[in-house]
């Protein structure tokens, strides 16, 4: 990860919003080039981009309604949007981190509910989605005008009436529509032009059906493991930022976790009030926010020293979540921390301690990584093994392990080292006949001699370091497999026996997709078998569920932004 630095460290989720094409009305930013250069001059580490999805015509704003067009925002643009958003990503890959999401607005759970649906398959790929409440059920915007909001409080009663339709239409939306969003839009949003109820500034006091409401809403966003949008942009507007720090201090002590972002429509407003934010936070008890990356929340800091543990934390938090389904990645996962990344327990209180290892492991349900940012130490001795050292190209380790499999051997270890030159070395355990590994190492030497520089059935040696990484992994699932993290790495846990492994190497080779890390354990009837690998993403994913019974999980990791 860029570790460029621009005072506090900026990672905004609700950033800028992107234009709607040829649509009568302009909402964002068209010019998205333009944009990211503007970032990239300003030594920001990253980018964040948000679309609009399309509405349901009877919600229009009075300026779209004024078009005399049946308006629907962003059609063109928006199928397109995943598209220009990936290729912004090649083109800027070495300077700058792109993410992109969608905010979509609640339109109701009729029809409603099933344009949303539908809208959400037209953008694969986003990073996350913001649900935000902008119409009331009258179709009559929260945020539009002054006038507007007059017309909804007579409407509705008054203040109070306003605000509990407002809430109720929030609970209806995150609970329908959880497994969908990520983020809760701007909590409070009526108060941009209606006063925020005062019985809200003191909760603990007070016995307003107001409080109930809204305690409802926040311990659904809670249960639910959303994220609550902490959007400057009311510092802009007038209003103070949405939410309220009321609601912001209550949603701290329920663990709600905040994604920060400046709601821009223009160069102009982009990270605007920014580090006043990053206070704001602080003084409602917040000691970090979190970003998102392919649906899964990662953790930054608000106070800088603390991004190097942080890092390690999120880097195992994706690599376990890349483990489960969708809807079971945004649960919270437990945490255990170890020698100097205990300085993240002031911020994680309910993590338990590893001891003195300097480590990181995330937990959920019977899983678990764990991981390093320092060299993984090995015990000095020497190990029995088959030694190769051959050309680094996809398909040597499958006529390998083809070569041990067709004398019904099986490999018990295996580590592999990729060297600079070209060139990589496997150390193998393989446990057997010793006349038939030899005869196997001959027939492989007869048929592939140009690929196979060396091959010993037998020696002993002492394992070389680790090549150098950022971050190691130390185990998964409790089964030590010590190797550096890549951006692309496939786990397998699958039966301990002959020519298993050989299914997998096989099928990567077959997509030429070439394995440059190796590390296997093992745990009763079953192996872990992890590789660190480098292809096309479409053609390891491809692969990872054709493998057959004798897989108990097939895993593809993909780290890269």
């Amino acid at each position: 990860m860029r570790m460029r630095k621009s005072g506090i460290f900026i990672w905004e989720t609700h950033s800028i919003h992107v234009g709607t094409g040829n649509d009568h009305i302009k909402h964002g930013i068209d010019d998205v080039d333009s944009i990211v250069q503007y970032a990239i001059s300003r030594n920001l580490p990253s980018i964040t981009f948000v679309i609009h999805s399309p509405r349901l015509t009877r919600f229009r704003y009075k300026k779209e309604q004024a078009t005399n067009v049946k308006f629907v925002r962003g059609h063109g643009a928006y199928f397109n949007y995943s598209r220009e958003m990936n290729k912004l990503k090649v083109k800027y890959k070495n300077k700058i981190d792109i993410r992109y999401g969608v905010e979509i607005d609640w339109l109701g759970s009729g029809l409603g509910l099933q344009w949303n649906r539908s809208k959400l398959f037209q953008v694969n790929g986003v990073d996350f989605v913001i649900g935000s409440v902008h119409f009331s059920r009258e179709g009559i915007p929260y945020d539009g005008s002054a006038e507007e909001t007059e017309e909804l409080l007579r409407l509705r009663g008054g203040t109070g009436g306003l605000w509990l339709g407002y809430f109720d239409e929030m609970i209806e939306m995150v609970d329908t529509m959880h497994g969908q969003i990520h983020v809760v839009g701007h909590i409070d949003l009526p108060k941009r032009y209606a006063a925020f109820p005062e019985d809200l500034h003191d909760m603990e006091n007070s016995s307003h059906l107001l409080v109930s409401r809204v305690m409802i809403l926040l311990e659904k966003i809670r249960d639910y493991n959303l994220a609550l949008d902490f959007n400057l942009s009311g510092l802009r507007q007038g209003c103070g930022p949405y939410p309220d720090k009321a609601l912001l201090k209550k949603a701290c002590t329920l663990g709600i976790p905040v994604a920060i972002g400046t709601d821009a429509h223009s160069s102009s407003e982009l990270f605007l009030n920014y580090n006043e934010g990053i206070e704001y936070l602080k003084e409602a008890e917040y000691r970090y926010y979190v970003s998102f990356f392919k649906g899964v929340h990662r953790k930054r800091p608000l106070v800088l020293n603390h991004s190097r543990y942080l890092d390690l934390l999120n880097t195992g938090s994706d690599m376990l979540n890349f483990r489960f389904s969708d809807d079971k990645k945004l649960k919270k996962p437990e945490i255990s921390l170890g020698g100097s990344c205990k300085e993240l327990k002031d911020i994680f209180p309910d993590a338990t301690l590893l001891g003195s290892v300097n480590a990181v492991r995330v937990r959920k349900n019977n899983r678990s990584v764990t991981l390093t940012d320092m060299v993984p130490e090995r015990v000095k001795k020497s190990v029995k093994c088959l030694y190769s050292h051959h050309r680094d190209i996809p398909g040597t380790l499958s006529i390998l392990f083809n070569m041990l499999a067709s004398e019904a051997i099986n490999v018990e270890t295996a580590q592999l080292y990729t060297m600079a030159d070209g060139t990589a070395s496997a150390y193998l355990s393989v446990p057997g006949d010793k006349d038939k590994i030899r005869e196997a190492v001959e027939f492989v030497k007869g048929t592939e001699d140009e690929r196979f520089l060396e091959i010993i059935p037998e020696t002993e040696v002492f394992l070389p370091s680790l090549r150098k990484a950022p971050i190691y992994l130390l185990s998964v699932d409790g089964v030590e497999v010590s190797m550096p993290v890549s951006k692309q790495m496939v786990l397998a846990i699958h039966n301990n026996i002959p020519g298993v492994i050989l299914i997998l190497l096989s099928a990567l080779a077959s997509r030429n997709v070439n394995v440059i890390d190796m590390q296997l354990g093992k745990r009763g009837s079953k192996q872990f078998t992890i590789l660190g690998v480098e292809g096309n993403d479409e053609d390891i994913s491809w692969i990872t569920d054709k493998l057959g019974p004798q897989f108990h999980e097939v895993t593809y990791i993909s780290l890269i932004k």
